[in-house]
């Protein structure tokens, strides 16, 4: 069986993590919207929706990772094939430049009335509050260790009943508790580099950025892009290696 439905499903489930979570960014810090100055913790809960909507619109396809970190972390700790990691990342990709369009095309009105380029930048691709490779590195390494640690520890509800134990298919419901990790990470790890985690909606979104018509958009800062790709990749794996440890010294259960 072709494995382009996976691709095809991650490719959209990116798209719109990308499209609704840097849309309530430029919803916050641009000009003219009725969001402006709404704040961290609309971001971060903005954030925390996209990825629970991007989730359970391609989950039953694909189980919805919507990011590299997330594909090769599950790969890292034994449970998804090495073997799809390329295609997943290629839609992820991909499904993060398309995000990234449609966003510029939302705010076309709002670009020329916002004078701060880093603002316009943040609504596509992340930069760090205080600029320190070695804490940027760490804060986007930490903040992914805890989104793939936690991914792999959640596990789905048993229905205990006569010494029968059955899964409880919770459906899109399932899916709150990932939605809810990240809304904790960006208000408490977030702050520090604006908590990209995900390749693919940090380097796709800056790509975009870097070819896109924006008026006084400024840099790209491409010498800050490798942090937000290194960081979570490097996450990803210690996650997964302390999980896997710890199944193994049975501190954690496998179910």
């Amino acid at each position: 069986m072709s494995n382009i439905p996976l691709y095809g499903a991650e490719l959209v489930g990116t798209f719109l993590l990308v499209l609704l979570g840097n849309a309530v960014v430029g919803n916050v810090v641009l000009k003219g919207t009725k969001g402006n100055g709404g704040g961290w913790i609309v971001i971060t809960a903005g954030w925390g929706l996209a990825v629970f909507v991007g989730a359970f619109v391609v989950f039953s396809t694909s189980g919805a990772h919507l990011n590299p970190a997330v594909s090769i972390g599950l790969a890292s700790a034994g449970i998804f094939d090495w073997a799809l990691v390329p295609g997943y990342i290629t839609g992820q990709m991909l499904g993060g430049l398309l995000g990234a369009l449609f966003v510029w095309l939302l705010f076309i009105p709002h670009w020329p009335k916002t004078d701060d380029p880093d603002l316009k930048l943040a609504c596509f691709a992340t930069i760090p509050a205080i600029e320190s490779v070695p804490n940027n590195l760490f804060s986007e390494f930490l903040g992914t260790f805890v989104l793939i640690f936690g991914i792999l520890c959640i596990k789905p509800a048993y229905l205990n009943l006569h010494e029968t134990t059955a899964v409880i298919d919770l459906g899109a419901e399932g899916l709150i508790p990932v939605s809810l990790l990240v809304m904790a990470i960006g208000l408490s790890l977030g702050g520090t580099t604006g908590y990209a985690i995900n390749p693919a909606r940090d380097l796709s979104p800056r790509f975009m950025h870097w070819i896109l018509p924006i008026p006084g958009k400024g840099s790209s800062q491409w010498r800050y892009a490798s942090i937000p790709v290194v960081g979570p990749i490097l996450g990803s794996v210690a996650a997964a290696g302390l999980y896997v440890l710890l199944i193994r010294l049975d501190v954690l259960t496998g179910n």
